[in-house]
């Protein structure tokens, strides 16, 4: 399988303090790749290194095959790049901003116009041709902005909060359009709205204080916090007590009248009790199934677990600080009576 993105060892420090620190991944697939973390963990150094806005301290990219570094021009050929704030012309008409990309990146003469029809057609901005970008709304600017990422047919469209300020009929939109692009095209979607994570990714990756803390599929990622509750529904429910006199049930409430939340120790086995006794003491079962985890709290989860092993790292290194700087007070210390 064709590797579509490469990042090795990928590490970048800003003065004494790092960014980033040894980041690696590989993107093999068409689709969408939900980049996560929390403001300043380190996903925009990340993205802006991957598009060649920032030159890494360690560490090597590879687009199709290319090395960024050694060959920047080549490789950002297969990059299509959104930031944040769209990099616009308010004076420009949507033809003309989208003519003067494609000649930015060197489009053929002969094919540029129908490379502009081509993405004007796939991003719903073909009615705006001779509008100015200045006289769009928030949502529409935005199309443009992905239009500009995708003139080219690069491999890989990175795009950075793509959503932010638009009003949710205008997130629907832009969020439908990203899927249709990830069909012909890997897409690195950047954001902390986890609502747009499960609407738009099929793959997670999470960067938390610079370390990649989870890469996997979006149902890997709601299952990372494992269940210790299930939702049961019967046509006959069992009292409260009836359910808490099973082994490795903790606790039980009912939600309406057919259907029961109860707690467990986290045994897993716990269902197959379940099981046999709605069929011994006749509850009629109609489903029962685990409470996964919400988004907000694996995301949470895994943000807590980071801080607390690097809290614990910073501890560790304090402590070692200390023992030095007594141990160079007590060198001082004879130092000053040999010298007496």
């Amino acid at each position: 399988m064709k590797t579509i993105v490469a990042v090795k060892n990928l590490s970048h420090r800003y003065s004494k303090d790092w960014a980033i620190k040894d980041i690696n991944f590989e993107i093999h697939q068409r689709g969408v790749l939900g980049l996560l973390g929390s403001n300043g963990a380190g996903k925009s150094t990340t993205m802006n290194i991957m598009c060649g806005v920032l030159d890494q301290t360690q560490g090597e990219v590879f687009i199709n095959g290319i090395n960024l570094r050694d060959n920047p021009l080549q490789a950002k050929k297969h990059i299509g790049f959104l930031p944040q704030h769209a990099p616009l012309h308010l004076e420009l008409t949507v033809d003309e901003y989208l003519t003067h990309c494609g000649r930015l990146r060197s489009l053929e003469t002969s094919k540029l116009k129908s490379d502009v029809e081509r993405v004007k057609s796939k991003c719903g901005i073909a009615h705006f041709s001779h509008r100015l970008i200045s006289n769009l709304s928030g949502g529409y600017r935005q199309r443009v902005g992905i239009a500009q990422a995708i003139i080219h047919n690069p491999a890989l469209v990175v795009l950075d909060e793509p959503t932010n300020g638009l009003d949710p009929n205008q997130v629907k939109e832009v969020r439908k359009l990203i899927k249709e692009i990830a069909q012909e095209r890997s897409v690195i979607l950047s954001t902390h709205i986890l609502p747009e994570v499960e609407a738009c990714c099929d793959r997670i990756k999470m960067i938390e204080l610079g370390k990649m803390v989870f890469s996997g599929s979006i149902d890997e990622f709601n299952n990372y916090i494992k269940p210790h509750s299930m939702i049961l529904k019967c046509a006959k429910p069992p009292s409260h007590e009836d359910i808490c006199a099973i082994e490795g049930v903790t606790s039980a409430e009912s939600i309406n009248n057919t259907t029961i939340r109860f707690y467990f120790n986290g045994e897993q086995s716990v269902s197959n009790k379940i099981v046999q006794a709605s069929v011994q003491q006749d509850w009629v079962l109609n489903e029962l199934s685990f409470e996964r985890s919400s988004l907000e709290e694996v995301f949470a989860a895994l943000s807590s677990n980071e801080n607390q092993s690097s809290n614990k790292n910073q501890s560790a290194q304090d402590s070692q600080l200390n023992k030095s700087n007594q141990m160079t007070d007590t060198e001082q210390s004879n130092i000053s009576e040999l010298s007496s």
